[in-house]
């Protein structure tokens, strides 16, 4: 039974997957936390559970009956996870399979939203073996200065550099080389940066109130986004008279073309100049930290962290079931 009362063991067994062996392991560990004490307040039976460390058989084998999936990046945000409980039969929230694994692609998400007309900045893709030093000098002649150089299959601004001259290429190229067998080049957008989460499917899919973002310097890296207090998110967003409505209806459209499901927060930059805006990518299974964006947004709509994983946790679904939602 929950503080309030309520009573929540029809949901059955609950995991809450966290942790996991991606770059974001240390951010899924918050973010699980968080999951794992807000549900257990709703009267929920959940319980922590870590796929680096355990088999996700355990999951049958110890009778779970849905998965709330908090894990980001590779291996959990990636389609892979969605696999694997596809075939044990285990309800999980967030984006199914084919969402999930195309979403995580940066430069998939990009083709799929260039063919259905949603605006993403101009990007040049570099692939490990068949980079030479001419290629990746020549990428500012294309996309112009600064360019945003970052792997095409991390999140949580993991080796993202913002490269101001010619010089710095190779060295941005090659640490990104590091992470990722796709280096994504992209042009840079000068402008305000926000975010807008989404929750529901299908046509009942709803945006969540867009978030401004205001970073040191404008550097939302890493390190600003989980572990210091120098960044600001303001919701009301206060942008101009209609922008926020525009940008919510675009990042519908987006979520929807991708197939999504369950919840999903897409970051856009909006250009200085001519103030439209730019889709950069979509996270499909977002932070849920104290410093997390979509419990901002849906706090300010009215929505607690609490009853925000109830509801999420309740839309948990297969891809494959009778009757499974349809994005």
């Amino acid at each position: 039974m929950s503080a309030t009362g309520q009573n929540h063991s029809n949901l059955g067994k609950v995991a809450v997957l966290m942790g996991g062996a991606s770059a974001e392991r240390e951010v899924s560990l918050m973010s699980g936390t968080g999951v794992l004490a807000a549900l257990r307040s709703q009267g929920v039976d959940a319980h922590a559970f870590d796929p680096a460390e355990r088999d996700l058989v355990e999951l049958k084998r110890e009778g779970f009956a849905r998965c709330f999936i908090a894990l980001h990046g590779r291996f959990g945000e990636d389609g892979t996870v969605q696999g694997a409980l596809e075939l044990l039969g285990i309800p999980y929230t967030g984006s199914g399979v084919m969402a999930s694994s195309i979403a995580i692609d940066k430069i998939m998400t990009k083709r799929v939203w260039i063919a259905e007309g949603v605006p993403t900045p101009k990007y040049r893709l570099l692939a490990q073996g068949s980079i030479d030093r001419r290629q990746v000098i020549e990428v500012p002649d294309e996309l112009g200065l600064p360019v945003i150089v970052k792997p095409a299959r991390e999140g949580s601004s993991i080796g993202v550099n913002k490269v101001e001259g010619y010089s710095g290429m190779v060295e941005a190229v090659d640490a990104v080389l590091r992470l990722d067998s796709q280096v994504l080049c992209e042009a840079f957008i000068e402008g305000d940066e926000v975010t807008c989460p989404v929750l529901g499917t299908g046509d009942e899919a709803q945006a969540l109130p867009v978030i401004r973002i205001v970073a040191p310097e404008g550097n939302y890296d890493y390190q600003n986004k989980y572990f210091t207090d120098t960044t600001q998110y303001l919701v009301p967003c206060g942008l101009p008279a209609g922008e926020e409505e525009a940008i919510q209806a675009l990042v519908l459209k987006a979520y929807r073309v991708l197939g999504c499901r369950g919840w999903g927060r897409i970051d856009v930059m909006i250009d200085k100049a001519t103030r439209k805006p730019y889709l950069l990518e979509i996270n499909t299974s977002p932070g849920m930290t104290s410093h997390s964006l979509v419990p901002m947004s849906a706090r300010a709509a009215g929505l607690s962290y609490e009853a925000l994983c109830l509801r999420l946790l309740q839309a948990a679904a297969l891809d494959n079931a009778p009757g499974a939602p349809q994005p």
